[in-house]
């Protein structure tokens, strides 16, 4: 049966597969760096998401890189220059020389359900557009990025990861990017993260305006988690999730304003907090030093409190 193009005597599963690779591997990258030093570097991959040669890979990736060169999976080899990184989510955005390039369509994290079919596409010790196949098995994961930071909203998934598939994309059965691969889970087998897509677009649209990401911080670090229906209907709340606050760092604002590990937070100003990807995205550096209204669940009350975040530094 055709499928999205697809013409194989296929079951639909293979068949499903077989579309997303199709669409999304011919804008997998092979990124290999040389450090200032003169040395030869780490190696990963990237994924292309603009026709003009804009490609996300991990920080991590080009830590240090006084030059890199992309392969592509057509063959051509090009110079890949540093728009900006952010260590903070271990994502980076390069521009790659030249032009006619294919690029991924970016799918959307925050309506990912556990279960679904999940590919991971890169260039695990140098074995270009390597293809691994597994599902998610967890959603609002926390990692620790390279600077210490909490990365909100990572994707656990079982899709097999080794060195060189970091900073390749988790693709969707429909072909979408969904996640950029960063980390395994050393000790286990089967337990490997990718950074959502919804973070890793809000953060390359800022690294290719600014360079760099400017935030405002609270101080907690957070997970996102279904709100009881039963909540939901007797406050009347405009969303089935939030994030729940699993840590507050001492002297933070969000220590200051009586925040608590267990509260869930829903709403930050204006804006609701259906989990921690949104969070992140709202504490654009314009908040530092602006006193806005949380909404949080705190056991069986919903209540208010006055928090200022304040520079990241």
């Amino acid at each position: 049966m055709p499928l999205d193009g697809i013409d194989l005597d296929l079951d639909p599963y293979s068949a499903r597969l077989v579309s997303a690779v199709a669409l999304v591997a011919p804008t997998v990258l092979h990124v290999a760096v040389r450090k200032k030093d003169g040395r030869a570097g780490g190696h990963g991959s990237g994924v292309v998401f603009t026709p003009d040669g804009y490609a996300l890979t991990n920080s991590h990736v080009v830590s240090g890189a006084d030059r890199m060169t992309a392969s592509l999976p057509d063959g051509r080899e090009v110079a890949a220059t540093l728009v900006g990184d952010d260590p903070g989510t271990d994502l980076a955005v390069l521009r790659l020389a030249g032009g006619g390039f294919e690029h991924a369509t970016l799918g959307r994290s925050g309506t990912l359900r556990v279960g679904q079919l999940a590919i991971a596409i890169g260039n695990p010790f140098g074995f270009q557009t390597s293809v691994t196949a597994g599902i998610v098995s967890g959603l609002g994961r926390s990692l620790r990025a390279p600077d210490g930071r909490v990365i909100p909203g990572v994707i656990q998934t079982d899709a097999a990861l080794n060195p060189g598939n970091s900073g390749g994309p988790l693709v969707s059965g429909a072909g979408e990017v969904i996640g950029i691969n960063t980390a395994v889970f050393g000790p286990a087998q089967g337990i490997c993260f990718a950074v959502g897509i919804d973070t890793a677009a809000f953060v390359a649209t800022r690294l290719m305006r600014d360079g760099r990401i400017l935030r405002a911080r609270l101080g907690v670090a957070v997970q996102t988690v279904p709100i009881l229906t039963r909540v939901v209907r007797h406050f009347q709340l405009g969303q089935t999730t939030g994030a729940l606050v699993t840590n507050v760092a001492p002297n933070s604002p969000a220590a200051r304003a009586g925040l608590a590990a267990g509260d869930v937070l829903l709403r930050f100003g204006d804006a609701p907090v259906p989990g921690a990807d949104a969070l992140h995205a709202l504490l654009g550096a314009e908040r530092a030093g602006v006193p806005t209204t949380l909404q949080i669940l705190r056991r069986a009350s919903v209540l208010d409190l006055s928090v200022t975040p304040e520079a990241d530094a």
